[in-house]
C-alpha cells in the first residue's frame, strides 16, 4: 500500500454527518464528499467578491468551514493533516502552498434572530464579539494602534453603539493585515438570513441600512481584503445591500459557475453508495433525490442523500421543514388565479414557463410577478428543466424529485396557512360536497382567522373571492374543472367546480361581502336567491351534471356566514 492509499484509510469513515457543519469534525468522524476542487478553482480565478446563492442544507456552511481550515493562518496546526489524499493535494504543490498562508475571517449571520431591531443589534453584537474573541492576540499586538485596540476592546466586551457596529468587518480586517501583513479572506455564511428576518418582522429599513453599511465598508475598496465568498439563500438586490459594489460576482442556481460545489453530482453518489456497498440503492436515490439543475449540472439533495444512507436506505423526505416560508407564504397570497392553477399543475408533472428576475427587491414583493416562481426556484421547491430560447429570461421550471413531490403540497399550503395541515383542506371540501354547511362554515373562518390579515379583508368581495379560488385550484386535481366568473344563465357565478364525472355532484359559490356582521345571514340569503334567480346551474346541466350544492356565503371582515341549497 502507498502512502497516499494509506492517507486516504485514515480518513476512511462512513457515519453520515447529519447536521456536522465542522469541517475537522467531518473528516475525522464522517465521510466526506469531497469538494476540495473549489479550493483550486479559487486560488486560480477568484472574483474580488463572490456571492454564491443555493437552497437551505446544501452544504454551504460545511463548505465554507473547509476554505476556512485550508487557507487560515490560525489554522496551520489544525489542518495539516486534513486534506491528504483529497483533491487540492492531488493538484499539486503549487495550490498546496496556500494552505494556512492568510488571515481569515469566517462569520456565520444564519442564527441571528430578533424579534424588534434592537434584540437583532444585541444578538450582532454577541456575534461579533464571539468572531473577535478567537483574534484576542490581535489587542497585544505591536502593529496595531491604540486606537484600533481600543475599538477591538469595546467589540469584544459589546460595549459599542450601533453606528460603530457598523464597521465591525472592516475594522478587523484592517488589523489583521496590520499584524500579519497580508491582505484577509472573508467568508460569511447566509448573509441574507438578518435581511429577512427583519422583513418579517417589521423592521426591514432599519436591519437593510445596517446590513448596507455593515457590508459596504468591508467588501467595497478595502484594500486589507484579499477575497470574499458569501453564501445565501437569495440574491438580495443590489442595489438594497451592494450597492455601488462593482466587483460583485453572483453565481446563482442559473449560473454554471462553482455548479457543482454544493450538493453532490452523479459522479459522487455513486461513490458514496460504493464505498458503503450500497450501489443497489441508486436507482432509488435518483429517483426521491436527484433531479437538481445547477447551470448545466445535474444535482442531487445532499441533505437527504445522507439521510437516506443514515436511515438504512429508507426513502423519505427528509428536507421537510428545512427553510423558512414566510416570504413563500406572502406570495402565494398574493398569487392570482392563472399562477395557483400553475402551482397545481406542477404537482402533476405540469411545468410552468416564466421569467426569472434572481435580484429580490422587499418592497416589490406580492407586485413582481417573476417573485413567486423565483423564490420557489431558489429555495429548491423548483429547478430548471430547459431554458426556453427568447430574448428574455424565460424558464421552464419543474418539481425535482420525489422528495420534493411529496413535501410541495404540504409546504405550499403552509405558505398558505400557517398551522393548517392538508388534512384540514381536505376535510373542508369534504363538508362542501357532503352539503355540511354549519362545519363548512366553521373550518373555513377557523382558515380565515389564521390567514388573512384585516387588510386583506377590507378589499372586499375581491379578497374573499381570490382566496376561494386559490384554494379549490389547489386542491382540485384532474377529476375536477374549477372556473370564476363564467358566463351561465343570465348572469356570471363566482366560482364552479365541475366534476369530470358526471354522476359525481358539482359545486356552485356566489360570494357577498358587508361591512356589519348584523348582515352576515341577510347577504348569505341574497347570496343563495342570485343563484336561483340568474340560473347559474345552467351550466351544469349542459355538462349533464344533475346533482349542484349551491352556497351563499357573506363576509364580513373574518366573520362568515354560510347558506346552502342542493
Amino acid at each position: 500500500m502507498n502512502t497516499e492509499d494509506i492517507r486516504e484509510v485514515k480518513y476512511m469513515n462512513t457515519a453520515m454527518p447529519i447536521g456536522v457543519e465542522d469541517f475537522k469534525k467531518v473528516r475525522e468522524n464522517y465521510y466526506f464528499v469531497d469538494k476540495t476542487d473549489f479550493i483550486r478553482q479559487l486560488i486560480d480565478a477568484h472574483s474580488a467578491v463572490t456571492l454564491i446563492t443555493r437552497p437551505r442544507r446544501f452544504g454551504k456552511t460545511l463548505t465554507l468551514s473547509m476554505l476556512k481550515y485550508f487557507f487560515s493562518i490560525d489554522r496551520k496546526k489544525d489542518s495539516i493533516d486534513l486534506f491528504q489524499g483529497l483533491a487540492i493535494e492531488r493538484a499539486g504543490t503549487d495550490y498546496m502552498k496556500h494552505q494556512g498562508q492568510y488571515p481569515v475571517i469566517f462569520i456565520s449571520l444564519k442564527n441571528i434572530q430578533g424579534s424588534t431591531w434592537n434584540d437583532m443589534l444585541d444578538d450582532m453584537s454577541i456575534i461579533f464579539s464571539d468572531i473577535y474573541r478567537k483574534f484576542r492576540y490581535l489587542a497585544q499586538s505591536n502593529a496595531i494602534d491604540d486606537g484600533l485596540k481600543a475599538y477591538f476592546q469595546k467589540i469584544l466586551y459589546e460595549k459599542t453603539l450601533p453606528n460603530e457596529r457598523v464597521f465591525a468587518l472592516s475594522r478587523l480586517t484592517d488589523m489583521l493585515k496590520m499584524h500579519h501583513g497580508k491582505p484577509v479572506i472573508l467568508l460569511i455564511d447566509e448573509y441574507d438570513a438578518p435581511i429577512q428576518q427583519a422583513w418579517e418582522r417589521g423592521f426591514y429599513g432599519e436591519c437593510i441600512r445596517f446590513m448596507r453599511q455593515f457590508l459596504g465598508s468591508a467588501l467595497k475598496t478595502n484594500a486589507s481584503l484579499d477575497f470574499a465568498v458569501l453564501t445565501g439563500v437569495l440574491r438580495i438586490a443590489k442595489e438594497s445591500v451592494f450597492s455601488g459594489l462593482n466587483n460583485l460576482d453572483v453565481c446563482s442556481v442559473l449560473r454554471d459557475k462553482y455548479s457543482t460545489v454544493f450538493g453532490f453530482t452523479l459522479e459522487e453518489v455513486a461513490k458514496l453508495t460504493e464505498d458503503i456497498g450500497k450501489m443497489e440503492v441508486l436507482p432509488e436515490l435518483k429517483q426521491w433525490y436527484d433531479g437538481y439543475r445547477f447551470g448545466s449540472s445535474e444535482i442531487y439533495n445532499p441533505l437527504s442523500v445522507i439521510s437516506y444512507i443514515d436511515n438504512q436506505c429508507l426513502p423519505r423526505p427528509y428536507w421537510m421543514n428545512t427553510s423558512n416560508n414566510s416570504i413563500l407564504r406572502e406570495l402565494v397570497s398574493h398569487a392570482d388565479y392563472l399562477q395557483i392553477k400553475a402551482l397545481r399543475g406542477l404537482i402533476h408533472d405540469i411545468p410552468v414557463s416564466v421569467s426569472l428576475n434572481e435580484g429580490v427587491i422587499y418592497d416589490q414583493i406580492g407586485k413582481d410577478r417573476s417573485a413567486l416562481y423565483t423564490m420557489l426556484l431558489t429555495t429548491g421547491y423548483l429547478t430548471v428543466s430547459e431554458n426556453i430560447p427568447t430574448s428574455y429570461d424565460r424558464y421552464l421550471l419543474r418539481i425535482p424529485n420525489e422528495e420534493i413531490k411529496r413535501v410541495y403540497s404540504m409546504e405550499i399550503l403552509n405558505t398558505i396557512v400557517e398551522g393548517i395541515d392538508r388534512d384540514t383542506f381536505d376535510g373542508l371540501f369534504d363538508l362542501l360536497f357532503t352539503g355540511q354547511s354549519e362545519d363548512f362554515a366553521y373550518l373555513l373562518q377557523k382558515i380565515l382567522l389564521r390567514f388573512a390579515s384585516t387588510y386583506d379583508t377590507a378589499n372586499k368581495e375581491s379578497f374573499y373571492h381570490g382566496f376561494m379560488l386559490g384554494m379549490a385550484a389547489l386542491f382540485f386535481g384532474r377529476n375536477y374543472t374549477v372556473e370564476s366568473n363564467r358566463e351561465s344563465g343570465y348572469g356570471r357565478f363566482d366560482i364552479a367546480i365541475f366534476p369530470k364525472d358526471t354522476s359525481k355532484s358539482g359545486v356552485l359559490m356566489e360570494f357577498k361581502a358587508t361591512d356589519s356582521e348584523t348582515q352576515l345571514e341577510d347577504k348569505a340569503d341574497e347570496a343563495l336567491r342570485q343563484i336561483e334567480e340568474k340560473q347559474y346551474g345552467t351550466e351544469f346541466e349542459k355538462r349533464g351534471i344533475s346533482k349542484v350544492w349551491k352556497y351563499g356565503i357573506a363576509f364580513c371582515g373574518k366573520q362568515i356566514h354560510v347558506k346552502m341549497k342542493i
